[in-house]
C-alpha cells in the first residue's frame, strides 16, 4: 500500500461525518468519457463548429432538438456502464455509518447503482426525463428507444426533456442547499475526479469547515494547497484499497 493510501485509511477510520464531492473523473474508470475534454465538434448538418458545452446548452436544446438528442444519446447515456471501485467503496462507507453524503457533478446514476442512498446530483440525471407539457416521467430507455426521433410524450405529444441541468440553466436550489448543509457539517471532505473548474458546483467546497480535506485527482486543482492529503493515483483503485483495508 502506498504511503498516501495508508494515510487515507487512518483519516477514514478517525472520521464519522465524511462527505464525498466528485466529478467526471469518478466515472471515467467506468468507461464514461469526460466529454468536456473534447475539442470543438463539427456539425455537418448545421455547418457550424460547436463546443461540447454548446451542444448541451438550453439554447441548443430549444433551437435544434434533433441535433441535441443525436449528441445526447451518443455521448451522455451509457446504459451498460457499471460502478467502479470508487462508487462501491463509497457505498460501503455509507453502510459503515461513516459517509453522510455523496455530492456529484455526474449525471450517470452510478453512485445509486452501487448502493449509495444519500446522493445529491448537482447536474441532474440521465435516468430521469419529463414531458415539458404534462410532466409524465420516462426513463433513459425511453430516450434511447425513440431514436432517431426527438422524444415526445405518448400521452400528450409534448417534448420530453432530460432531467439534466443544461448549460445556461440554474442548478436546483433544494439540491444545492442539501449539498451545502452536508459539506458544512462534515469532519472530512474528499474531493475526487474533478478539476474544480465548473461553477457554481465547484464553489460549494468553500463551505467546508471540517478537519480533513483530501484531494484525489490525476491533475492539479486549485484546492491542492489547502488539502491535508493529495493523491494522484486512479480514484477507483485508491478508494477500493483504502476502504478494503478498513474492513479487514
Amino acid at each position: 500500500m502506498q504511503p498516501e493510501t495508508a494515510k487515507l485509511v487512518k483519516i477514514l477510520e478517525d472520521s464519522h461525518d465524511i462527505v464525498f464531492f466528485g466529478g467526471a473523473g469518478v466515472s471515467t474508470e467506468s468507461g464514461i468519457p469526460d466529454f468536456r475534454s473534447a475539442e470543438g465538434l463539427w456539425n455537418e448538418k448545421l455547418k457550424i463548429r460547436l463546443t461540447p458545452e454548446q451542444l448541451v446548452s438550453h439554447t441548443y436544446f430549444e433551437k435544434y432538438p434533433q441535433e441535441f438528442f443525436d449528441f445526447y444519446r451518443a455521448k451522455l447515456i451509457y446504459p451498460k456502464a457499471e460502478p467502479n471501485g470508487c462508487h462501491i467503496a463509497l457505498a460501503e462507507l455509507e453502510k459503515m455509518g461513516r459517509l453522510d453524503a455523496v455530492v456529484t457533478q455526474n449525471i450517470d446514476g452510478l453512485h445509486q447503482k452501487a448502493g449509495s442512498k444519500v446522493v445529491y446530483e448537482l447536474h441532474g440525471s440521465v435516468l430521469r426525463n419529463y414531458c415539458q407539457e404534462c410532466g409524465a416521467f420516462y426513463d433513459e430507455q425511453f430516450i434511447l428507444e425513440t431514436a432517431p426521433e426527438v422524444p415526445r410524450c405518448p400521452k400528450c405529444g409534448g417534448l420530453v426533456k432530460p432531467d439534466v441541468v443544461l448549460y445556461e440553466e440554474a442548478l436546483d436550489n433544494a439540491t444545492i442547499n442539501a449539498a451545502v448543509d452536508a459539506i458544512a457539517q462534515a469532519d472530512t471532505l474528499i474531493i475526487g475526479g474533478t478539476s474544480l473548474i465548473v461553477y457554481p458546483a465547484a464553489g460549494l467546497i468553500r463551505y467546508f469547515r471540517g478537519q480533513h480535506l483530501i484531494l484525489i485527482n490525476k491533475t492539479e486543482t486549485k484546492a491542492d494547497r489547502s488539502a491535508e492529503l493529495v493523491i494522484r493515483q486512479p480514484i477507483g483503485q485508491v478508494m477500493a484499497e483504502a476502504v478494503g483495508a478498513m474492513t479487514k
